[in-house]
């Protein structure tokens, strides 16, 4: 390269570069002007009416009981919600830090379809098959014949409707006024641990077994498991040998498999960790690093308490694409009222979530049943 070939290429590079570092800086002054705006939180970055919810949440109603300024704010948020009864909503970043944690705590939860709505209830039609196909030139009629080729008509594809009325999920949590007044004390953090913990409890149960009264209807209740197909052990509570494994992960169709994963509970999973192949290498594989799931026969493996243990006739092990079989759908955002009476010398803070669920594609999962 000539010596004024590579001084045009550095000045490129130069000049590419200052348009990068201008770029970041222009972004860097508008961050800084948003965060300089009055009612900003210093070790935040939220907007100034976000900050002036929480701060009317958190030190106004849930450490005072005062809620003036909340009712102020819901008021001209055009709230339909009034407070009193029915509790006040969860602000914004609140909520999202509390649905954060759901996701880490719930296994189920992480690994399904989440939709958020804002009606009373969820209808999804779903294909069950049945639209015919084919390959056909361009010149070729529809439905008649033309020389040797013929264009069938598109029949229309069978369809299901799938309706979810979300139930109300609540967690009550306990503090005394003493603790709320305390300087030291997070109740922000509290709560958001509370609820979380609470909620990821329930849902994960729900989700699994539910039987969707008021309640997610589980892949495990009695008419969706009448839907899916199961691949036996052939034995009674126990395992043969590793072989039903491998038929369960190819009951599956093809297209399911990229997104599929074994769900059980830490009992079964103790007994698969044990199951060899036929060359005596173990099926079971630890996450090599920190963060990635372990892996049996080269899919992730999602450890969940409430799935059934070994028995007779127990559906132990779930094999599937979760996110395509299952959908929870939840009205968005957390309710809270404040009961400093019904407990003392305790203030109980009843927080409730409209949540709901079930199986809305049978042929993305699978189930292991113990039995002959």
């Amino acid at each position: 390269m000539e010596m004024t070939d590579l001084k045009a290429a550095i000045d490129d590079y130069s000049h590419a570069a200052e348009h990068r570092i201008y770029d970041l800086q222009e972004r860097l002054d508008q961050m800084e002007t948003k965060m300089a705006r009055p009612g900003c939180s210093p070790d935040q970055y939220i907007d100034a009416d976000d900050y002036e919810h929480k701060d009317a949440f958190v030190r106004g109603f849930m450490q005072k009981g005062d809620e003036t300024s909340l009712r102020m704010i819901e008021q001209k948020a055009l709230s339909t919600s009034t407070g009193g009864d029915g509790g006040f909503a969860v602000p914004t970043v609140i909520d999202r830090e509390i649905e954060r944690q759901l996701r880490t705590l719930s296994p189920m939860r992480s690994i399904v379809r989440v939709k958020t709505i804002d009606t009373a209830n969820f209808s999804r039609l779903v294909s069950t098959g049945g639209a015919v196909s084919g390959w056909v030139g361009e010149g070729d009629n529809t439905g008649i014949a033309s020389g040797d080729a013929l264009r069938t008509g598109t029949a229309t594809p069978n369809l299901k409707k799938v309706e979810i009325e979300p139930g109300e999920i609540y967690a009550n949590a306990a503090a005394t006024q003493r603790s709320l007044d305390d300087m030291q004390f997070d109740v922000e953090a509290w709560l958001q641990e509370e609820v979380a913990e609470e909620f990821a409890v329930k849902e994960g149960a729900a989700i699994i077994s539910g039987d969707g009264v008021n309640k997610p209807k589980g892949f495990l209740e009695a008419t969706s498991l009448a839907t899916l197909q199961a691949v036996k052990t052939g034995a009674d509570g126990a395992f043969v040998d590793s072989d039903v494994l491998i038929d369960a992960v190819h009951a599956l169709k093809a297209r399911y498999r990229k997104g599929a994963r074994f769900v059980m509970n830490s009992s079964t999973l103790a007994a698969v960790r044990k199951l060899k192949d036929a060359d005596g290498n173990f099926l079971w594989r630890a996450g090599l690093m920190q963060g990635q799931p372990d892996m049996l026969l080269g899919y992730p493996v999602t450890e969940a308490e409430d799935m059934p243990a070994m028995g007779v006739g127990s559906y132990s092990i779930a094999f599937g694409d979760f996110e395509r079989a299952y959908t929870l759908v939840e009205r968005q955002g957390v309710r809270v009222l404040r009961d400093p009476y019904s407990n003392k010398p305790y203030v109980n803070f009843y927080a409730t979530k409209r949540v709901g669920g079930a199986l809305v594609n049978e042929d993305a999962l699978k189930l292991v049943q113990f039995a002959l």
